[in-house]
């Protein structure tokens, strides 16, 4: 669980060096005060990766699929064959609203 936050990619854009933060002396404190500081990242998030691929065709979608006849014991039939050649990703898309930073190490509501 976890795995998609940016710790386990090894960037951890919300801390210092991740040397000598103690948490005992009050870890989280320091943490902010160096992201209100020094720091210039923002917890926002303002653009993410698209799923979506482009066909040789030009349309968009998540998933391509070819029509394909089978003739088997001389009945025609009809099958869906994914297509996964020849897609090219849409790429970075911006966000319609800003989001926060899934690692942003802050408490937002506290039940």
């Amino acid at each position: 669980m976890g795995g998609s936050g940016s710790k386990s990619r090894g960037f951890w854009p919300f801390a210092g060096s991740g040397i000598g933060s103690d948490p005992a002396n009050g870890g989280n404190e320091q943490t902010l005060s160096r992201l209100r500081g020094s720091r210039s990242c923002t917890p926002f998030v303002f653009t993410r990766r698209s799923s979506l691929y482009y066909d040789e065709d030009g349309d968009l979608a998540h998933e391509f699929y070819e029509e394909t006849i089978v003739t088997k014991n001389g009945r025609k039939r009809a099958k869906l064959k994914k297509i996964q050649k020849n897609l090219i990703p849409q790429g970075m898309v911006k966000l319609d609203h800003p989001r926060i930073h899934v690692d942003f190490p802050v408490v937002l509501c506290e039940v």
